[in-house]
């Protein structure tokens, strides 16, 4: 953990490079500080992944009217990040603000031309179970690291 997971309505694929998005927000995640000026996450557990919906249905539809390039329908991306628990709230805060600015002004030129719905959530896990197996994390805690 952390976790950044982004579900979008799919004819966004057409519009969106979601490939440098992830990348893009993976780097703000990275950029998160703790309340010691610490990153507030491990290089090694960053993970972002992004899965379109094939179907769809957002507000009416987009029957309330067109937009200027003749679409008329409406886009949604939600953005989920789940952390584990441990950190601040006011961390917590401080990440779920640096991924709100980084996908509004990685998606400011779309919003001009499109309706478009975008959600940031940030969950704290309590869990039942948890369990994390992974040999990332040794190539930014040890060096080159081979698996």
């Amino acid at each position: 953990m952390p976790h950044l997971i982004l579900t979008y309505t799919g004819q966004l694929d057409q519009e969106i490079d979601m490939k440098a998005l992830c990348h893009t927000l993976a780097q703000t995640m990275r950029g998160v500080r703790d309340d010691h000026d610490q990153p507030a996450f491990p290089t090694g557990g960053i993970r972002v992944m992004a899965y379109p919906a094939p179907h769809y249905a957002v507000a009416d539809g987009g029957e309330a009217g067109m937009t200027a390039s003749g679409r008329s329908d409406y886009a949604f991306m939600y953005l989920n990040l789940r952390m584990g628990k441990g950190r601040s709230p006011t961390t917590q805060q401080r990440a779920g603000e640096a991924i709100t600015q980084c996908v509004h002004a990685e998606l400011a030129s779309l919003m001009a031309q499109r309706y478009l719905g975008i959600t940031v959530q940030v969950d704290v896990g309590q869990e039942v179970f948890d369990n994390k197996h992974s040999n990332i994390h040794p190539l930014f805690t040890q060096g080159q690291a081979k698996p």
